[in-house]
Parts: C-alpha cells; sequence; structure tokens
C-alpha cells in the first residue's frame, strides 16, 4: 500500500465516523414550514476566504478566540469549515481535553480537511458532512459554535439556525464573524443578522467592529424555548430596527 493510500485512510475514518455523532432524526408527524428568507443568498466560490499567512500576521485567530473565551478543554464545532484555519488553531486552543467538531457541506472540501487533520494528528478534531439547512450537530455538545465568513452563504438561515438551537449547552454561544456588507456581496448587514437570529430565539450578546476579520464579530445565546417553525417571521432585507429584547449589545468597537 503506498504512503499516500495510508494516509487517505485515517482521513475519511476521521470524516465519517467521528466520535461525536449527530443526533437522530425523529421523523416529524407533519413537515415543517420554515419561512424563506427576504435576501440574495450569496454563491460558495471557494473554500479558502484569505490565505492562512495573511490571516495570521492579522492575528485574526487569536483575536476572535480570545473574545469568543475559548478555553482547554471546550467542545467547538466549526460550521463551514473549509479549509481548516479555524479548526486547526481551535484544536490547538482546547487542546487534548477538548475537542473540535469541523463541519461543511461539501464533500471535496470535507475530505481534504480530513486529511490535513489526519496529516496534522490532530486527535481531538472530528470532521463531519453537513447539510445545507442542518449542521447535523449532536444535542447539548458544544460550548461555542463558530460560523466564519460564510452565514451569508446559508439559503435557509431560518431552518438552520432553528436546527442548531438544540446543540448548545446552557451557556454555549454562537460566534459569527462576517462582513459589514450586503449578502450578494458576501457579507451580512448587521441589523439583518441580528433579526434572523432573534426570530429564531437566539439573543445578542454582544457585537465589535472587527477589521482584522474582515468586518465584525457578533455572539448569540439561545433564550427561552426553541419557536414552532410557523411562528417564525421572515426579516425585510432593509430598513431593519434592532430587534427588542435580548441582551443589550457590549463592547462595541
Amino acid at each position: 500500500m503506498t504512503r499516500a493510500a495510508l494516509i487517505l485512510l485515517p482521513a475519511l475514518a476521521l470524516a465519517s465516523c467521528d466520535e461525536t455523532r449527530p443526533r437522530p432524526q425523529p421523523e416529524p408527524s407533519e413537515e415543517l414550514s420554515f419561512p424563506a428568507a427576504d435576501r440574495p443568498v450569496a454563491t460558495i466560490v471557494s473554500a479558502r476566504w484569505s490565505t492562512e499567512e495573511a490571516r495570521d500576521r492579522l492575528n485574526e485567530a487569536d483575536t476572535v478566540m480570545n473574545r469568543a473565551d475559548i478555553r482547554p478543554g471546550m467542545t467547538v464545532a466549526d460550521i463551514g469549515a473549509g479549509e481548516g484555519y479555524y479548526t486547526i488553531r481551535l484544536a490547538q486552543r482546547v487542546g487534548k481535553d477538548g475537542r473540535v467538531l469541523a463541519e461543511d457541506i461539501i464533500p471535496e472540501v470535507r475530505d481534504a480537511l480530513a486529511q490535513r487533520v489526519a496529516r496534522e494528528r490532530l486527535d481531538n478534531v472530528s470532521v463531519r458532512l453537513g447539510e445545507p439547512d442542518d449542521p447535523r450537530l449532536p444535542d447539548n455538545s458544544f460550548d461555542r459554535v463558530f460560523m466564519v465568513h460564510m452565514y451569508h452563504e446559508i439559503e435557509e438561515p431560518y431552518e438552520f439556525l432553528w436546527r442548531m438551537r438544540p446543540s448548545l449547552r446552557k451557556d454555549g454561544l454562537v460566534v459569527v464573524v462576517d462582513a459589514n456588507r450586503e449578502t450578494q456581496n458576501h457579507g451580512t448587514p448587521p441589523d439583518l443578522l441580528k433579526c434572523e437570529f432573534a426570530a429564531v430565539g437566539y439573543a445578542l450578546v454582544s457585537m465589535r467592529d472587527m477589521p482584522s476579520a474582515g468586518g465584525y464579530l457578533a455572539m448569540f445565546k439561545a433564550q427561552g424555548p426553541r419557536p414552532d417553525p410557523a411562528s417564525i417571521r421572515a426579516c425585510p432585507n432593509r430598513g431593519l430596527p434592532s430587534p427588542q429584547g435580548g441582551a443589550t449589545p457590549q463592547g462595541d468597537e
């Protein structure tokens, strides 16, 4: 067997047989219906937002992880992980007692990341193939869920966020990094982001500008019961007021 094959076998095993298994999906008594997003959806043009060297020169990952209070022993999901810029650095930060689940919806990207994880011998990382409307995360499992430069590519944000909610632990947070521009231009206006999260029962914890990451960093927590899908109302794309209720933004810069 060739050396390349030996590398590929454990990588594919990681991709398909991770320890953090998705929750079983019960058959609903009736089909769930979610509102469509009232905004354009950006196309997925690359698994890479920028080069890792350029991002490290700006100290991007360390700054985001510090602000998200990532500590050894935590369990973190990296949604839309791409080539693994955050996956690798999160794995180093949470250490051997922590866990990172890296998810992407493109099989070739997932497989390439699994190979990288195997090459770098990151035993605390699992790799998963998600779905466009469901990250397929196990319930009550994550201290942080990272969504970096990918939110604007989600075609069904209300269903995606609704299905993601149960994966958060009691004090878990969703960490979003995106650019302050229209969704078709690979960003999400902050008011639109806050409104869509609020519609699914997430409260804003903090939002601050973050030029080193190409835009801003926002953090949300699940608040109250998960709403019935039929009660969710789509947010308008323009002229958004700040959502009522929830946490007051803190630390804006």
